[in-house]
């Protein structure tokens, strides 16, 4: 038998219910599936959830970050600043646009992006750096916006993991020029897949929407409506990423459930950390004392130096008992094509490598039982006891 036939507790499972099909329903009824009215009150609701005067919703995140960075000016030649432990969405869009992405080493507590190791990188082609805050906890933005202040940056918040999520009691999308969210299949709020850009910039909102629908003209995605306004015009090379109205109707339900849901991640990080926190070949999240954190990952990490085995075999361990766990994630300047390209190679980045060497990501969601909960809770102790030094 192999150990996918036999996993109990899966890494992730999606929290919808009879409210979310109610509303799909209602959408397809109405004979109106992509971009519309529904999608255009969900963007109204997520502006006032998070405190931004202006939501621009997409089809993903990697979609969204490709447009914020659009939006500021990014051309080839430039260079923007990105965390290499971060998924490849983040780099990936700014070679959309023919500039590099400079990776740069992370915090060894939080995991996140290093404010001084991103300032020895810039140089006088850096036009922008690009924040992800790990596992939905908060990078320190005030250091970062201080930095970017000081070299004349952009700052677009890859707020992929951290809905919702706060830094110093400011929600994340009401704090920078740009914020990006994801949507995706695994995210406290779900629409399957998609994305929405948080702005105060009327300026970017409106360039947002633009560009997201071919850069054609601002109604002509009712150009099929029953009184139609035909005629359309393309004032810029856009792209097709915009959202639809069967997303928004999963996304405005699941805004409504969204703090219910966040709480409930809370609570089963809480546990985690009460349970591993004393075990000595186990080393628990820390999350600072200014900021709240998303809790999308429960990122745990491993004391190699305390375990007979490595954190791929922990892993098997667990995929034994029945626990499917994840990995966030593999360092960029790793990758194949980003040594090819760019040049990177191992030892390059040190924190980060010796970091993703021993982590990896527990099952977290808003509805894991509590049965469920602990029986990870349990086998982790269990693999940790048995493979202890």
């Amino acid at each position: 038998m192999t150990t996918e036939s036999i996993i109990k507790i899966p890494f992730h499972r999606a929290e919808f219910g009879e409210e979310e099909v109610e509303a799909v329903t209602e959408v397809i009824r109405s004979g109106w599936l992509t971009m519309g009215a529904k999608t255009f009150e969900f963007e109204r609701q997520f502006t006032e959830y998070v405190g931004a005067r202006f939501a621009v919703a997409v089809s993903s995140c990697t979609a969204a970050l490709h447009l914020c960075l659009e939006a500021i000016g990014v051309r080839a030649g430039d260079e923007v600043l990105i965390p290499t432990t971060t998924f490849t969405a983040t780099a990936e869009v700014v070679t959309y646009l023919g500039a590099r992405p400079v990776f740069v080493d992370i915090d060894s507590q939080t995991m996140n992006l290093d404010p001084r190791d991103a300032e020895r990188r810039i140089t006088s082609q850096t036009r922008a750096i690009i924040p992800v805050h790990f596992g939905g906890q908060p990078c320190d933005m005030e250091e970062i916006h201080d930095l970017a202040e000081a070299h004349k940056l952009h700052v677009v918040e890859d707020a992929a993991h951290a809905l919702p999520a706060t830094y110093r009691g400011a929600t994340i999308g009401a704090f920078s020029e740009l914020t990006a969210f994801s949507f995706y299949a695994t995210k406290t709020l779900s629409t399957g897949e998609g994305g929405m850009i948080t702005t105060d910039n009327e300026g970017y909102a409106q360039r947002l929407q633009l560009m997201r629908l071919h850069g054609i003209s601002r109604d002509a995605w009712k150009r099929y409506a029953v009184k139609n306004a035909w005629h359309y015009e393309v004032i810029e090379h856009g792209f097709k990423y915009n959202f639809t109205d069967l997303q928004a109707a999963l996304g405005i339900v699941q805004l409504a459930k969204c703090d219910a849901m966040s709480k409930a991640r809370r609570r089963i990080a809480e546990r985690y950390t009460q349970a591993f926190r004393n075990i000595e070949s186990l080393e628990v999240p820390v999350v600072c004392e200014d900021r709240d954190s998303a809790w999308h990952l429960y990122a745990l990490r491993l004391k190699l130096d305390r375990l007979q085995i490595n954190r791929a075999q922990f892993i098997d361990e667990l995929a034994q008992r029945g626990i499917a766990t994840s990995v966030h994630f593999i360092p960029l300047h790793l990758q194949p094509v980003y040594q090819r390209v760019y040049g990177y190679k191992s030892g390059d980045l040190p924190n980060a490598e010796a970091q993703y060497l021993r982590c990896l990501s527990l099952p977290i969601y808003s509805s894991m039982s509590g049965d469920e909960l602990e029986f990870v809770i349990l086998s982790v102790l269990d693999v940790a006891t048995k493979w202890s030094r």
